[in-house]
């Protein structure tokens, strides 16, 4: 089966390296000049690491993550520990795959080495046939294809071709980011944890990637202004500054760190109602973005790319099994998309009755989701869902 995969980024790549595991004759095409290194820090659960495990990339993997030790929620104006849960050993008992956390240019470049990638290949539109697609490419060049896989994010060309279009929703919500090297932070309490910090208005998130070598820093704020959802627009040192101005003392160092940091409007979603026509099907962000609050869109396309070569290796009837990876994924990704969402209210509450409550609810739970075992505990080696 020739299978042309639309986007090089992590969903891309994992899904070719399923689809090869499945025996088809994949092709990724790239509209960057080269395989990126945009983007910053990812956390890898382990739904998504038993998956990167089973293709074999997994010790690659482990030499540019860091395991972190614990999964913390701390207040917003003294840093008081409200809850940390055990990661590490815990959950790699738990669950059987440990909890990594990722630079996104670290993972793209071990898949990269195992999965050829065309890059400077801009895809500008697909037309679905009665048994094969065409892929349209800028400067008029077409190749055809049994299956195309459109993992072209958010604003997915693919998508638009087979389903129309369909603005993302701003959500209000815009996240400064960036990366501190390690020595830099050496003489501040961060330990190599996930470390969740909530405010009124606006939370901020902090953990070491790169093999310990990089802090990843991400501040969330609400704001209605700023509604570009680009990796590489700069933000204001100043303004991100005063956004965290009276915050704990050392929130207050970190972001005196980030000497360029970056700017990012955040989108998403409601679910699709399909996101298949005829051979031609999307995964990751094309068909579900969700909001980073669930720490889960990597591990979601990662789970996409499994299921979609499961089903294709038990079908070769492409829009039939394309149909049953569907029914496999739709219920599961909205659900967490919707709980991504929630904690977009959840971490931003104001002081009063319903953050002490919630402050409580995490002391109580040891701070993760009552969905975790389901989130986390997903294991599609055993079946197809």
């Amino acid at each position: 089966m020739r299978v042309a995969v639309v986007g090089g980024g992590i969903g891309g790549l994992v899904a070719a390296l399923a689809l090869r595991r499945a025996g088809c004759d994949v092709r990724v095409y790239e509209q960057a000049p080269a395989v990126g290194t945009v983007g910053a820090g990812i956390q890898l659960a382990p739904n998504a690491t038993r998956i990167l495990d089973a293709l074999g990339v997994l010790p690659a993997v482990r030499r540019v993550a860091v395991a972190p030790t614990a999964f913390e929620f701390r207040r917003w104006d003294d840093g008081r520990l409200l809850s940390s849960t055990a990661l590490g050993p815990a959950a790699q008992d738990a669950y059987g795959a440990p909890y990594l956390h990722v630079h996104r240019g670290d993972l793209v470049a071990v898949l990269a080495d195992v999965v050829p990638v065309e890059t400077g290949a801009r895809c500008v539109d697909v037309a679905p046939g009665a048994r094969d697609a065409e892929v349209r490419f800028a400067g008029g060049r077409v190749e055809r294809a049994d299956l195309v896989v459109g993992a072209d994010g958010i604003h997915s060309v693919v998508r638009h071709a087979i389903l129309g279009a369909a603005d993302a929703r701003f959500t209000g919500h815009v996240a400064f980011r960036g990366l501190i090297p390690a020595a830099r932070v050496a003489g501040l309490p961060v330990e190599r944890t996930a470390t969740v910090r909530m405010g009124p208005g606006r939370h901020f998130v902090h953990y070491f990637v790169s093999a310990g070598r990089l802090l990843n820093v991400v501040c969330v704020v609400e704001e209605n202004t700023w509604t570009r959802e680009s990796w590489t627009d700069r933000g204001d040192p100043a303004e991100l500054r005063a956004a965290f101005a009276g915050w704990d003392p050392v929130v207050r160092s970190l972001v005196d760190a980030l000497d360029a940091p970056l700017k990012w409007a955040l989108f998403d979603r409601l679910p699709f109602g399909r996101w298949s026509k005829g051979p031609v099907t999307l995964l990751g962000d094309a068909c579900h973005p969700m909001l980073p609050y669930g720490a889960q869109g990597a591990a979601q396309a990662i789970e996409d790319a499994w299921v979609l070569a499961a089903c294709l290796r038990d079908n070769d009837d492409v829009p039939a099994a394309l149909a049953r990876y569907e029914t496999l994924r739709h219920d599961r990704t909205a659900r967490v998309q919707e709980l991504s969402r929630g904690n977009a209210v959840r971490f931003h509450l104001p002081d009063g009755p319903q953050q002490e409550a919630r402050d409580a609810a995490i002391a109580s739970s040891n701070g993760l989701s009552p969905d975790i075992d389901w989130l986390y505990g997903y294991d599609p080696l055993a079946g197809h869902a």
